[in-house]
């Protein structure tokens, strides 16, 4: 049996942090990324490392359907999905508000479906969502929460502005919505994919430092005031965050299922406590 592994983003950054874990546990790594020369040259990388597993470069957007069939296609075709790190995502900077919901939550329920007639005993599924919503906003309102719970829904952008209200086009109550609407999905997920012997989870990194991170970071002061806050006192690596998706993907996370692993170096802890503040 080969078992297969999915990265979405995996040509870079967090992504490839995940992909570098994979070949423990798989056979054939997809690298799923729109870079077509990223994503090639990561696989390069991959394969040498571990010769043991081959790494492929997949172009694809991951908001595009027949591209997600495609790539579904090519997983039935290889093997066994055995494990799937969704790690492509936008963060405020880099779109509008629309593009932030299509990529970062729609983008998420996309893959899963496109993926999930693929799940048996054994697949596990790790997407990633962010800490942003643990600190508070929008997503909290019960009629908010209605409407994320049903991305797939053609309406789906015009329902969550009238939600959420005008504030929504900021970009960064955009993302934590966003990101409250993967925590929301993976816990559906988790109650659809059960009685496969299927499992999903999802990781909330905090504020880590990776290119993406930085241009966010050049943008938001408070992303400064989040670092100043942590416990640990500096910000997080994107080979932590890809150890803790590799836990959860891994046999010895076999009973994890439907959870949110929050790896931020404990500053919502001390926000929520009072130990931290942003001001």
């Amino acid at each position: 049996m080969t078992n297969v592994g999915v990265v979405t983003g995996g040509g870079r950054g967090m992504g490839l942090e995940c992909a570098r874990r994979l070949p423990e546990i798989v056979d054939v790594l997809l690298l799923v990324d729109l870079d077509e020369a990223t994503a090639t040259e990561a696989a390069r990388e991959l394969s040498a490392a571990s010769p043991g597993t081959r790494a492929e470069p997949f172009v694809a957007d991951i908001t595009d359907t027949d591209a997600l069939a495609r790539l579904a296609d090519r997983v039935s075709g290889l093997g066994t999905l055995r494990a799937v790190a969704h790690a492509a995502g936008i963060s405020p900077t880099m779109a509008d508000w629309r593009r932030i919901f299509t990529v970062d939550l729609i983008g998420t329920a996309l893959l899963a479906e496109a993926l999930r007639p693929l799940a048996t005993t054994g697949t596990a599924t790790v997407c990633f969502a962010s800490m942003a919503p643990l600190l508070g906003g929008p997503a909290s309102d019960p009629a908010v929460q209605k409407v994320l719970d049903a991305p797939l829904e053609k309406d789906f952008l015009d329902r969550i502005r009238e939600a959420v209200g005008p504030a929504v086009e900021d970009t960064g109550i955009a993302y934590s919505v966003a990101k409250s609407g993967v925590h929301r999905f993976v816990r559906h997920e988790a109650v659809r994919l059960g009685p496969q012997g299927a499992r999903i989870c999802s990781v909330s990194p905090g504020v880590i430092d990776t290119p993406q991170g930085r241009q966010e970071a050049a943008n938001n002061p408070t992303l400064g005031k989040l670092t100043g806050a942590t416990p640990l006192a500096r910000e997080g690596r994107a080979e932590e965050v890809a150890a803790a998706t590799a836990f959860l993907l891994s046999d010895q996370a076999s009973f994890v299922n439907g959870i949110d692993l929050l790896v931020d170096g404990g500053v919502c802890a001390a926000i929520h406590t009072g130990a931290g503040s942003l001001r």
